[in-house]
């Protein structure tokens, strides 16, 4: 794995899986069922555990939803966090039904008393606490037209919250500072990270469609990423929250900070390319995609699938194993060597089955 120079944070605990301190980047992501139907909540979280989420946060909007919160817990198996606004009751009842860990924003939850009372419960509870600074819903922010002070007062209120939950001596703190704005979202993480070590949960907030959302994420991710920053991220799109964690695994280990399990380089196609490689690639994504234990691994499987001569057999070359194209049948690689050819409509079949084995081989070793 590429070893950035990441920023050196605390280490809290989330219902046991760590964060911050160097500690692998944890992915998560949110439900968006209604909390009240605790079933259907537990049922989208099943999901989303099986695609490797690894913390998960609900919405509590009302007292009858923190209600639910220990019966979703004793039926999944990755850390709860309870997301909480507007009233600081709710988040006391989350924490009387056991959750992992809470997000307040200070924007919204109340006055100054009310978040001591929250801290002091924490801090009993021996749970953590995200200070998740928006600028949607902080007037500061929308008291200046200019992108300097809007970045200035989003970090001034992410250090004005911490400070409340310090002097209490609570310190199981992560932040966020989140905008749809990518700049103000940057730059006001940078701020927050000069003055204090807490562990930084990356996003960008209401970036948008699975497809735009993604685009925006990855620019605004890939950034803070890239510079070290950030001990836990969330894509947030407008879609199953399964394909943000999709999404999430990828743009790490793009940047290889951590292992999907699997890599798939393909070609975009031309007019050299004589089968139809979109739907083959897309079909063995497809099939990966049920395969479990990838993630297990530390280093992706690669897999070139190329559609013509030209740059196919040195991508695959490179590749643990691939195909490089032909109309009739494309020629095999593994570990750099060529080991065969396989018929056009055999492709997935056949890298689908070495994807597999690879992996056994690995797991036994």
């Amino acid at each position: 794995m590429k070893l950035y120079k990441r920023n050196q944070t605390r280490k809290i605990n989330i219902g046991g899986v760590i964060i911050g301190g160097g500690m692998p980047i944890a992915i998560q992501s949110m439900t968006n069922t209604n909390t009240k139907d605790w079933k259907a909540t537990v049922k989208q979280i099943k999901q989303l555990e099986e695609v490797g989420c690894e913390i998960v946060r609900v919405s509590l909007p009302d007292m009858e939803s923190a209600y639910n919160v220990s019966k979703i817990k004793k039926n999944i198996k990755i850390p709860l966090v309870a997301d909480i606004h507007f009233d600081y009751r709710i988040a006391l009842e989350a924490i009387r039904q056991g959750v992992d860990k809470l997000r307040i924003n200070p924007g919204n939850i109340g006055s100054k008393d009310k978040v001591e009372i929250l801290v002091k419960e924490a801090k009993k509870a021996h749970i953590s606490i995200r200070i998740g600074v928006n600028a949607g819903s902080l007037k500061e922010v929308h008291n200046f037209h200019d992108n300097a002070s809007r970045v200035k007062a989003l970090a001034n209120a992410a250090m004005e919250h911490v400070k409340i939950l310090e002097k209490h001596d609570f310190f199981d703190i992560a932040v966020s500072l989140k905008a749809s704005n990518i700049d103000t979202t940057i730059q006001a993480y940078r701020i927050f990270a000069s003055k204090r070590n807490y562990p930084l949960h990356l996003g960008i907030t209401e970036s948008g469609s699975i497809f735009s959302g993604t685009i925006k994420s990855s620019a605004g991710l890939g950034i803070m990423l890239y510079d070290g920053l950030g001990d836990t991220v969330r894509v947030s799109l407008t879609a199953d929250p399964v394909e943000e964690v999709k999404v999430a695994y990828s743009l790490l280990q793009s940047l290889e900070l951590r292992s999907s399990g699997i890599e798939i380089i393909s070609c975009p196609t031309c007019a050299r390319t004589q089968v139809d490689l979109i739907k083959i690639v897309s079909d063995i994504e497809k099939r990966v995609s049920t395969i479990k234990n990838l993630r297990k691994l530390s280093k992706p499987i690669r897999v070139a699938i190329m559609g013509c001569v030209v740059n196919g057999p040195g991508e695959a070359k490179d590749a643990d194993f691939g195909i490089a194209g032909g109309k009739v049948e494309g020629v095999l690689f593994k570990n750099g060597e060529i080991v065969g050819k396989v018929k056009a409509d055999k492709w997935g079949q056949k890298l689908v089955s070495m994807i597999k084995d690879r992996l056994s081989d690995i797991l036994q070793e």
